[in-house]
């Protein structure tokens, strides 16, 4: 079977997110495929494969990035989503929410 699941980490406790990735290795196991649209990093940093469409978002972007796994990454990427992952990009958090 195929899973398709978009951003299941929206909404939830960072806590949580542990949980989570046990409940879709679980969904796994039985040799299904999980595909999932996320932004979590935790959750990136646990998949077995990871495809970044981009550069940026909406018309900036439609073209793969990365095309791997966690232990490929490369330094000064066109992914964003890569340097984020290797510490060379952050993402500032705003004073006010």
């Amino acid at each position: 079977s195929l899973y398709i699941l978009d951003e299941p980490s929206i909404g939830l406790h960072s806590r949580d997110t542990d949980k989570l990735i046990h409940v879709l290795r679980q969904l796994q196991q039985p040799g299904n495929t999980v595909v999932i649209v996320e932004h979590d990093e935790e959750i990136i940093r646990a998949a077995d494969y990871i495809i970044d469409i981009g550069p940026k978002a909406g018309r900036l972007g439609g073209q793969v990035v990365y095309l791997g796994d966690m232990k490929d990454l490369q330094p000064n990427s066109d992914s964003y989503t890569v340097r984020y992952l290797l510490g060379e990009e952050e993402i500032p958090v705003p004073e006010h929410r």
